[in-house]
């Protein structure tokens, strides 16, 4: 005999319904926190020491200011540096292994952005805004850390504070970093 409760009231149908729900708000929330992980990196680079001592983020990220990307440092110029600073130290034996084999150390950028988005920092740095401004408080950080829920929705609230109506037009138009 067919039940007169319509299917969308079954109870077993809400449960089902509700467990489905769970599972992919789940994978939402995790692959959310999974993206943001720090990469491991090939060598240990502890941010806060070199900005401790004075290193620049321009220095290592040359790209930042010129390019479409900040660029991660080559061989060439961390061995610059630390054949005369600490040549010896166990990281750095890493290091010249690369140089010596002619070899590029495979960093993994932190920073990612979507291939869908279209991002440069001139226009940050134009803006006179901080590295921290969106990359957070690096000086902290023994490893770099992708900042929590940068995204879109993060991205314009910045633009909305930081600029005046007129700007924040320009500013949020799709095509100013999807193109």
């Amino acid at each position: 005999m067919k039940s007169s409760i319509p299917l969308w009231q079954r109870s077993s149908v809400r449960i089902v319904g509700a467990l489905v729900l769970l599972i992919l708000l789940g994978g939402a929330v995790g692959g959310i926190y999974y993206t943001q992980i720090p990469p491991e990196q090939p060598i240990p680079f502890p941010h806060n020491f070199h900005i401790g001592v004075g290193a620049q983020c321009s220095y290592c990220h040359t790209g930042a200011a010129t390019g479409p990307n900040a660029g991660l440092p080559t061989t060439d110029k961390c061995w610059g540096c630390h054949q005369q600073i600490e040549p010896r130290n166990d990281n750095l034996k890493l290091v010249a292994s690369y140089g010596s084999e002619g070899k590029q150390i495979p960093w993994v950028p932190v920073a990612i952005q979507p291939d869908f988005v279209v991002f440069s920092h001139q226009p940050h740095i134009n803006a006179e805004l901080t590295c921290e401004t969106c990359h957070g408080d690096v000086a902290r950080m023994t490893v770099a850390e992708p900042q929590k829920g940068q995204n879109m929705g993060w991205c314009l609230d910045c633009h909305q504070k930081m600029s005046t109506p007129e700007e924040f037009v320009l500013l949020s138009d799709c095509a100013t970093c999807h193109y």
